[in-house]
């Protein structure tokens, strides 16, 4: 088996978690694999990948060289693509990465455009609310909202949200509208832990940083039901601005202490593959830089 052959076939065994899965993907038999693997590692002089009878797990080395395979194999598609005139059509798998409800509200119709524009594309989509690995878990694209540490990343600014307080007009009516931080105290609090700690709200009072301490009536570990709770009159909850904007457009929520707000958190669309990016990553985040920045819930 040539060299390339060789880096398809351990990518696949990497990506699918064992050697049978990898055999059946590329159509080989499992000593095949087994095999080309092993033939690898033996001419790197190094062990990519540790095996035992019930699990295949991928080395730090076998990692990092399982991503310069995917990038030389990529360049490689990329210009057999070029050669045969169909630049302007992108193709293969897009992996993307972003916040649960905001690849529900943002990033699902950014890619059902794309996919609908782009046929010979699919795509696999983890919206969670963790930070993705990037390059260890073969991501294209990623949306992150924050500041970003220093990396080898490539990041596109397309807007910036708020950390806002909301309550719905009901509970202010019933239990008066707080003017500072420290009547938040007299307050029934929903606190929703994927955006704040639940026992602390960090504020700004004149440019000077401020802690209020909390004790949440209700703690919940989705934004979803925060937003559900606070709607339904239930106190005043903690979240990002763009995950209230239609509540706070149609009037059901209305946000609170905007004077103490902290300092809004970017939002970028974070990639990996700089200038040499392949076209069905280049054409997404074209399309995702575009409709984000136009967005108004995002300035």
């Amino acid at each position: 088996m040539d060299r390339l052959q060789a880096m398809t076939t351990f990518v696949a065994v990497v990506d699918s978690g064992g050697f049978a899965s990898a055999a059946r993907k590329l159509n080989l038999s499992p000593p095949v694999v087994t095999r080309a693997v092993a033939e690898l590692e033996e001419r790197l002089g190094l062990r990519l990948l540790t095996r035992t009878t019930r699990v295949v797990r991928v080395t730090d080395a076998g990692a990092r060289f399982a991503e310069d395979c995917r990038r030389i194999l990529a360049d490689i598609d990329e210009a057999e693509t070029v050669a045969t005139g169909t630049h302007a059509a992108p193709r293969g798998t897009l992996t993307l990465t972003a916040p649960v409800l905001f690849g529900h509200l943002y990033v699902t119709p950014v890619l059902v455009r794309y996919l609908q524009q782009y046929p010979e594309v699919d795509a696999q989509c983890l919206f969670l609310d963790r930070v993705v690995n990037v390059v260890e878990e073969g991501i294209d694209v990623a949306v992150r909202i924050g500041e970003l540490p220093d990396s080898s990343l490539q990041a596109v600014r397309v807007g910036r949200v708020r950390r806002v307080l909301v309550a719905a007009p009901s509970y202010l009516k019933a239990q008066g509208v707080p003017q500072r931080p420290e009547d938040l105290a007299r307050h029934a609090i929903v606190s929703a832990s994927g955006v704040t700690p639940v026992s602390e709200w960090r504020f700004n009072d004149a440019g000077k940083p401020m802690l209020q301490r909390m004790q949440p009536r209700m703690r919940t570990t989705t934004n979803d039901s925060a937003i559900a709770a606070a709607v339904a009159g239930l106190g005043v909850t903690r979240l990002l601005s763009y995950q209230v904007a239609s509540h706070v457009r149609s009037g059901a929520l209305q946000v609170l202490l905007e004077d103490f707000e902290s300092a809004p958190l970017p939002v970028h669309v974070v990639h990996h593959e700089g200038r040499r990016a392949t076209q069905k990553v280049r054409a997404f985040i074209d399309l995702a830089v575009d409709t984000l920045r136009a967005d108004p819930a995002l300035r």
